[in-house]
């Protein structure tokens, strides 16, 4: 008998295909990456590492076929990896030649996971981390209270100013007031470009000041596909030892987590001393054994995978056509009253203010979108009042919908549903009443369907 889930999957297909994705930390993967997703490799067990020989060298050859026919001694705790060495080794050495590092781990199960992994790596608890406060736009991973790592280092968030930029004054008063062991930008919600090197200074400040080495760590989670396809500024060209990134997002790939740092590479076997140039070793001791069993090698060739097509010149193509559809979009959507955070965007990522816009909150309006197949998140914006379940903003991006084909003429499309959307919650004034626009919903839901239909979603 077939399984209700498999019903479910394909009511996921509808929805996928009909609904236009708008949601900036979500994307849609290629035939391939599936595939590799969902292969037997499910099946094995290889808890430990291949070995990195040959691997990690930003300066030297890379030989992939090499790499791929290798047979080489291993730090695994299981027998019969063969196959999961080679695939494993060409996820790093991807992964070092596109984000410019000198190791690579593959292994981390998700960016929260990765970056617990660097935290263990470094500190000790107690330490204090320096990282965007969640108001600010910072994701949970870096403070927030309600996490474990928030109950075992001590972390102090900066903020942004008025332009909805990092407040680099403010970063760096804490930095050489409150003796950081990490110093971290990232973020979920911020639609500027760093300036890496400015924070790179304020850590060499930092280290005088207090006399030890200070991590600089970049959460990169929304912007690697970006950095990978070359337009926006890799932090570890800047001085950052370590970026953290999950694997979907704007790379593209499977859902994952990838930890790129500088460094010594060698065998996880033996403990190093705590320096900086020690990091990829200590990172990789972190992951496994120190805060994950087995790693997940279906993903992880599902990730090699993708790296393997952002190294395409196809790939820089896309990530420019992401940066450009959002400029685009956030340009339609200012011209139409919508009072956006930052008064644009960088990236690929859009952060709207509704209620200062047109006096509703963001929960509100993500129902109402949702009803019409455009699918984003309500949220919160910096000292906001309205808490988690009645922020003043939505979130939305542009890699999804790049991925299906889309281009600067479709924007204004989609900021005209936009507006007629948030004309009816106007009228509505409670997710309640949005029942009583159905008629007017239903019309922009088919108008919504019928573009989506035009661009259809890879791999389904």
């Amino acid at each position: 008998m077939k399984d209700v889930v498999f019903d479910l999957i394909e009511s996921e297909k509808t929805r996928q295909k009909e609904g236009l994705e708008l949601i900036p930390s979500e994307n849609y993967v290629s035939a391939e990456v599936l595939k590799a997703m969902g292969s037997i490799l499910t099946n094995k067990y290889s808890e430990g590492y291949p070995s990195f020989e040959g691997i990690g060298n930003i300066d030297g050859e890379w030989d992939e076929k090499k790499i791929a026919e290798e047979i080489l001694p291993n730090y695994r705790y299981y027998g019969g990896q063969k196959n999961v060495d080679r695939i494993e080794r060409l996820a790093i050495d991807r992964a070092c030649r596109l984000f410019h590092a000198d190791h690579a781990n593959v292994q981390p199960h998700s960016g929260a996971q990765a970056n617990t992994a660097v935290y263990f790596a470094w500190c000790e608890p107690g330490d204090t981390i320096l990282g965007m406060s969640l108001p600010a736009g910072g994701h949970l991973t870096h403070g927030a209270p309600v996490t474990l790592s928030a109950h075992v280092y001590n972390f102090v968030g900066y903020g942004v100013d008025e332009d909805g930029d990092i407040d680099y004054e403010d970063l760096e008063s804490k930095a050489l007031a409150e003796d950081p062991k990490i110093i971290l930008v990232g973020y979920s919600a911020f639609m500027k470009v760093p300036d890496f090197k400015r924070v790179s200074e304020i850590r060499d400040k930092a280290a005088k000041k207090f006399g030890h080495e200070i991590l600089l760590m970049a959460d990169m989670a929304h912007v690697a596909g970006l950095i990978a396809g070359g337009v926006h500024p890799n932090p570890l060209d800047y001085g950052f030892d370590v970026m953290t990134t999950t694997t979907h997002k704007t790379l593209r790939g499977p859902r994952g987590g990838l930890i790129m740092s500088r460094g010594n590479v060698a065998s996880p076997l033996k403990k190093p001393e705590k320096k900086l140039e020690n990091i990829p070793i200590l990172i990789d001791r972190a992951v496994f054994p120190g805060s994950q069993g087995g790693p997940l090698e279906h993903v992880i060739a599902a990730k090699a995978v993708a790296f393997g097509e952002a190294l395409l010149p196809s790939f820089k193509k896309y990530a420019e056509q992401i940066v450009k559809n959002a400029k685009v979009l956030a340009e339609n959507l200012q011209a139409l009253g919508f009072i956006l955070q930052g008064n644009g965007t960088e990236n690929h990522l859009v952060l709207v203010d509704v209620k200062n816009s047109f006096g509703f909150d963001g929960k509100i309006y993500e129902k109402a979108l949702d009803m019409v197949g455009l699918t984003l998140n309500a949220n919160a914006l910096p000292y906001d009042k309205g808490g988690a379940f009645k922020p003043s903003g939505v979130r939305l991006g542009t890699p999804a919908i790049t991925t299906r084909g889309f281009s600067e003429k479709e924007m204004a499309v989609l900021a005209g549903w936009m507006k007629q959307v948030a004309d009816i919650c106007v009228e509505a004034k409670t997710e309640e009443n949005l029942a009583k626009f159905e008629k007017d919903l239903t019309k922009i839901r088919e108008e919504v369907m019928a573009l989506a239909l035009k661009f259809p979603v890879p791999a389904i």
